[in-house]
């Protein structure tokens, strides 16, 4: 285990499995929020913002940096800036975020077809499976040619390759495709790696940084390219109502977060969900995929565990959980991780002699009232379960 220690005020999200993003505001993030900057951030004129967007292009290695409320405004923003004259595709792995969990976003506001990939190694896509998808620019007018390679890192909580990156690059320039990187956890992949966050840069033309998560701010991404990029995805903030004014009291508290020793308190939650992952191989629970950095995937139609019996095993035993997605966080407590493991090992034999099917389409993030009973038969009320 990390040695990092838990704040003294971290208790609300201690026992949240749900996301990586339910970490809370500590005292000292809202004590810096009470002395910053008032400038107009949508006129530039908000030194916390300008400081925190620069900080955050200079870590990962680029000239200019646009803050966002989301990741998912700092995805579709990006992959609308590089986009010009259509038709056009996209092309990224088919679990990825902006594709799946945007809400149609390229189809509505980049009017792009996107082009989803199943990774041949059930992890990541190499090179190979991006050649063998892509759409060429070569005359053929019944096709809407490949303009960019959107890919994700991490994915899943698996940690892309740096020498198949370079790989995918190399090929991308030869091609004249743009690459762009949902770094919703790159601060992840760069504390597990020890690949230093600026060498990023030479692989993707753009990055959205997430805030939200890893490093623990409150709200927030910040998308980073070459100046020219960043002037026009400010305009496409704007048009899709993304400009904030008085925006400095969030810069500042994640500007403490990203100044603070964020490598450590990621390193913290990956040895949790590494604790998780090891006790699931030997009590013989199946996972989806390699538990890398802050994600443990059980692999529920494997195991026949019924998504909403695990829910309820946990609310038994005092945590959140979202299916079969556990969630690890530089909140998440000790003792809470225990309980989950109570948890999962209940719900797994709950399957031996209960298995469930999935019928229909993988589920995630949609939420329904439930009987106000636990599988234990415990009365419980106003459940709230999210189904896989």
């Amino acid at each position: 285990m990390s040695e990092f220690e838990l704040p003294p005020n971290y208790v609300s999200a201690s026992n949240d499995f749900r996301s990586d993003t339910f970490t809370t505001p500590t005292s000292e993030m809202i004590q810096v929020a009470l002395s910053a900057t008032k400038g107009d951030a949508v006129y530039g004129e908000d030194t916390d913002t300008v400081l925190l967007e620069k900080t955050i292009a200079k870590t990962f290695g680029y000239d200019a940096g646009l803050f966002c409320v989301s990741g998912t405004l700092s995805n579709q923003i990006a992959l609308r800036t590089h986009l010009t004259q259509p038709p056009y595709s996209i092309l990224c792995d088919y679990r990825a975020h902006v594709y799946t969990h945007e809400a149609a976003g390229l189809a509505i506001l980049s009017q792009s077809m996107v082009v989803p990939v199943i990774p041949s190694n059930g992890n990541y896509l190499t090179l190979e499976d991006i050649q063998s998808h892509y759409i060429p620019d070569d005359g053929d007018i019944h096709g809407a040619p490949t303009r960019v390679i959107s890919l994700e890192n991490t994915l899943h909580g698996i940690l892309y390759p740096l020498e198949e990156l370079f790989r995918i690059r190399t090929w991308c320039k030869a091609n004249n495709l743009l690459l762009h990187c949902d770094g919703a956890r790159i601060f992840n992949a760069c504390a597990e790696s020890g690949v230093p966050s600026k060498q990023f840069a030479e692989i993707f033309d753009s990055i959205s940084v997430c805030l939200s998560k890893s490093v623990g701010a409150p709200i927030g991404s910040v998308l980073v390219g070459d100046v020219k990029f960043i002037k026009k995805a400010n305009h496409f903030r704007k048009q899709q109502g993304g400009g904030i004014r008085q925006s400095g009291m969030i810069s500042r508290m994640a500007l403490y977060c990203v100044d603070g020793d964020w490598k450590e308190k990621i390193r913290y939650s990956h040895s949790l969900a590494h604790n998780l992952a090891a006790f699931c191989k030997q009590e013989g629970i199946p996972l989806e995929s390699p538990a890398d950095t802050n994600f443990v995937f059980i692999d529920l139609q494997k195991a026949k565990m019924d998504p909403d019996v695990l829910v309820k095993k946990g609310l038994k035993y005092g945590v959140k959980l979202m299916g079969g997605r556990v969630s690890f966080h530089y909140q998440i407590s000790n003792e809470s991780l225990e309980k989950v493991k109570l948890a999962v090992k209940e719900s797994f034999e709950y399957a031996k002699t209960h298995p469930y099917s999935q019928n229909g389409p993988t589920q995630i993030y949609r939420s329904e009232s439930t009987e106000k009973m636990d599988v234990d038969g415990n009365a419980i009320r106003d459940i709230k379960t999210y189904k896989y």
